[in-house]
């Protein structure tokens, strides 16, 4: 067991299998594309949109108004970070869809992370939480990956100074009662374990549902006739969107309180094919760096396209800049990398997925759908104050 993980172990009170499987696992404890039974209750309190389910929520860490608040301060606060530069937010900006518009994220001391930072709405949705790690299951377990993690470090938590972090929030003039409040009975609220349990119960209220598409739904005429256009191809077999971006979240991974059995599929897209050889850059193997099996090679996770106006660059490193650009790509049926380091036809990687191929779609046809796309974003959830910064002057 390495040092982060008998530190998170020892904070946390996790077992080191569960730790393992469930948090910083770079083994195979788990399986992507299977299927799992839901045995989480909870119940959820607070506005749904009327199309949506009920979120799921842990039996050990029920839903309050004081958690809530409390997980959002945490999200904002800088002071969580070993060198006290850095929050959650710094990678989620909420006026982008919590995601931080850069191809990669950057952590605390200046590790440059492998992956683009995920958008956070409707998070309490997904069944897995990374671009490619089928074992990370919970807003709980993924809080953790940030605050400990070594590789990339993020938040730079660390035996040095993981007593001095904590301290930091336990002399604070307004924290203890705010945990007091969160965690009623507890004798020592102010925990890594109630951190985590916080900023879970945060994310899980970070609901986006009221985009011109969805009051489209609710019977209102918010669509104009090229939007129209577009919704009918991304619907369509022909351009095939909606195979990996359907249901009430545009995500093909989502799970809710009535959920009993859970898919957790990853796909390779043909983004890279180095050398002709299947292999994907280096750290950025996706689902294989967990299985070991060659076969998942450059499967990642299927993102939700809700807001993705607002959340570029795409694909899992950000290495597609722009929605036209996406579609062009998906158009080819991958990309071909002709020069440099990662040169090789994507189009023909053994595991790409077979509803990834060429198609016939005219530059008209890609307008209309990126003008669809475009009626996802949700500026009510991009600028709602209950998801905002406390710390922000004026707060």
């Amino acid at each position: 067991m390495s040092q982060q993980q008998r530190l998170t172990t020892a904070l946390l009170g996790l077992s080191g299998t569960a730790l393992l499987c469930g948090v910083l696992s770079l083994g195979a404890c788990g399986g992507g594309g299977v299927s799992v039974t839901d045995t989480s209750g909870g119940n959820w309190s607070g506005g749904l949109p009327a199309n949506f389910p009920t979120p799921r929520v842990p039996t050990d860490n029920p839903m309050n108004a004081a958690k809530v608040e409390l997980g959002r301060f945490l999200f904002y606060e800088k002071r969580l970070s070993g060198n006290g530069t850095q929050a959650c937010a710094s990678c989620h900006l909420q006026e982008k869809a919590f995601t931080d518009g850069r191809a990669q994220a950057i952590g605390s001391t200046g590790d440059v992370h492998p992956r683009n930072a995920q958008g956070l709405a409707n998070a309490a949705y997904h069944a897995t939480l990374t671009w490619a790690n089928p074992s990370l299951l919970s807003l709980e377990a993924q809080a953790q990956v940030p605050l400990f993690g070594e590789r990339p470090v993020e938040m730079g938590i660390n035996d040095g100074n993981v007593n001095e972090v904590l301290d930091r929030v336990k002399t604070d003039a307004d924290y203890p009662a705010r945990f007091a409040a969160a965690f009623p009975g507890e004798a020592q609220p102010v925990s890594w374990g109630n951190i985590t349990r916080a900023i879970a119960a945060f994310e899980r209220t970070l609901i986006s549902g009221n985009s011109r598409y969805d009051q489209f739904l609710r019977g209102q005429p918010t669509l104009n006739a090229q939007e129209l256009r577009g919704l009918e191809l991304f619907n369509s077999e022909r351009a095939e969107c909606f195979h990996c971006h359907a249901d009430f979240n545009f995500n093909d991974q989502v799970v809710h309180a009535a959920t009993r059995v859970i898919d957790t599929p990853f796909h390779n897209t043909g983004l890279y094919n180095i050398g002709g050889t299947g292999a994907f850059p280096e750290g950025n193997q996706g689902l294989f760096e967990f299985t070991a099996a060659l076969t998942d090679r450059g499967k990642f996770r299927a993102q939700s396209l809700r807001n993705v106006e607002v959340t570029a660059p795409y694909m899992h490193d950000g290495s597609i800049a722009s929605l036209e650009a996406v579609l062009d790509f998906y158009a080819a049926g991958g990309r071909n990398i002709t020069s440099g380091p990662h040169a090789g036809d994507g189009r023909t990687h053994p595991n790409k997925d077979g509803l990834i191929a060429r198609i016939d779609l005219s530059a008209q046809d890609k307008a209309d759908i990126v003008a669809f796309l475009k009626t996802l974003t949700d500026h009510d959830f991009i600028t709602n104050p209950k998801f905002s910064d406390p710390f922000a002057p004026g707060r």
